[in-house]
Order: structure tokens, then sequence, then C-alpha cells
């Protein structure tokens, strides 16, 4: 009887101690289980915080403001072998190179006159324009088209910008003609742009050609239309006025 007393105790005993083994081996499940679903959802957490900034930053790189450039055939760069060689090319260059988020737009148009682009306004304005640099008026000048009417169709772009979007900012290119036109005429001319730009509280670039126009190195054969090299001019012409403003 003693023992078989002793027998059952160390059952007893063994049986209690494999109980708590029991015991401790589910709380360590249980806590490892919780464990992983804190891991899965602290993943699903960083998961998701990174798809967030992805999707934000790759908004942010798609959303580039827009310069457009509207004018003749200086803007259209007529006569040169790449097209991107035009001053808003270059623009475009400078822009990508200082890692400034703007898409530039050349909607230059060889032959041009002032009446042309107020036709063609509207449909240009379909897209959204955060910077408007207006280049128009030379071969009005050249054809001898009355300074009254230049005045009104520039005026007339200028309205319709400002009407299809307020905060469009809007950059005006003087333009000048060479003597030969008549003294009275060029002065009035040249007097049309800036005095536009003094009355719409507009940025002026006062004569887009400097140190371009009249230069025989730096215009094609015609004596009219910038080279390559005269673009890059005209480029840092633009760039003076268009720098502040972006």
């Amino acid at each position: 009887m003693p023992k078989f007393k002793t027998t059952q105790s160390l059952l007893n005993c063994t049986v209690s101690k494999y109980r708590n083994l029991l015991k401790f081996c589910y709380f360590l499940l249980v806590f490892v289980m919780m464990s992983c679903g804190n891991d899965t959802k602290s993943k699903a957490t960083v998961d998701t915080n990174e798809n967030a900034t992805t999707e934000t930053e790759t908004t942010e790189n798609t959303s580039s403001k827009t310069i457009l450039f509207f004018g003749d055939s200086i803007t259209a760069g007529l006569g040169l072998d790449d097209t991107n060689d035009a001053f808003p090319g270059i623009i475009q260059t400078k822009i990508d190179s200082l890692g400034l988020n703007y898409e530039v737009v050349n909607s230059g148009v060889s032959g041009e006159t002032s009446a042309g682009g107020k036709s063609r306004i509207d449909w240009i304005l379909n897209q959204d324009i955060d910077i408007f640099v207006l280049e128009l008026g030379a071969n009005d000048g050249l054809r001898g088209v009355p300074i009254a009417e230049t005045k009104a169709n520039l005026q007339a772009i200028i309205d319709a910008v400002k009407a299809k979007s307020p905060s469009t900012k809007i950059i005006l290119a003087g333009m000048q003609l060479p003597p030969n036109m008549g003294q009275e005429y060029t002065t009035q001319f040249k007097a049309v742009f800036s005095d536009l730009a003094s009355e719409n509280s507009i940025a002026f670039i006062p004569f887009i050609l400097k140190d371009v126009g009249g230069i025989k190195e730096l215009n094609q054969n015609d004596g009219i239309h910038p080279t390559a090299k005269g673009h890059k001019i005209i480029a840092k012409n633009v760039w003076e006025v268009l720098r502040p403003e972006l």
C-alpha cells in the first residue's frame, strides 16, 4: 500500500508537470500568433504608407505646369535643321537642367500675323496654360499693317488669355523694325509693345531680337530669321524675363 501510494503520488506529480507544460506551450503559441498578427498589420501599414507616398510623388511628377510660346516663325524656328534648336526648345533644356516642373509648348506658326494669332487663340486656350509668352507683330510691321490694327489684335489676344484664366501669367515680347520702313512707322511700331505691357501690367521683353537682329552671322541668308546660334541669344533674352515668373 505505501508503495502504491508513492507511485500514485509520482503519477500525480508527473501529470501536474505535463499540465503545466501544456499551459506554457499554449500561452507561448498564443503569444507567437499575436506577434505575427502585429507584424502583419505593421507590414500592411508600411506597405500602405509606401503606396500612398508613391502615388503622391507620381501625381506631383505628372502635374507639370505649362509655358506656351505663341508666336510666328521666330518662335517656330523656321529654317533650323532641328526645331528643338529654336529658343523655346533651348528654354526647355534650361528648365530641365534646373529641375523645374515646367513643360514648354511651342505654338509658333511661320508667317503668322497678329490677326492670325487672334483667329486661333480660342483653340489654343483649350489647354491649361500657366505662363503665356506672346511673340507676334513682326509680320504686321514688315507688311505695313496699320499700327492701330496690330495693337487691337494683340490686345484681343491678351484679353482672351485673361478671360480664360486670370491666373495665367502673360509675357509680351517686344519687336522692332529696320529703319527702311520709315522713321514714323518704326517709332510707333516699337511703342505698341511697351504701351501694351504697361496698360495690361504684364511682363515685358523690350526687344526679343536684342544682339541678334541685323547681325549677319547670327541670321540665315534671308537676313531675318536667326541661326541656331542666334536662337541661343534670343533664349537668353527671354530667360531674363521668364525666370522671375517661374
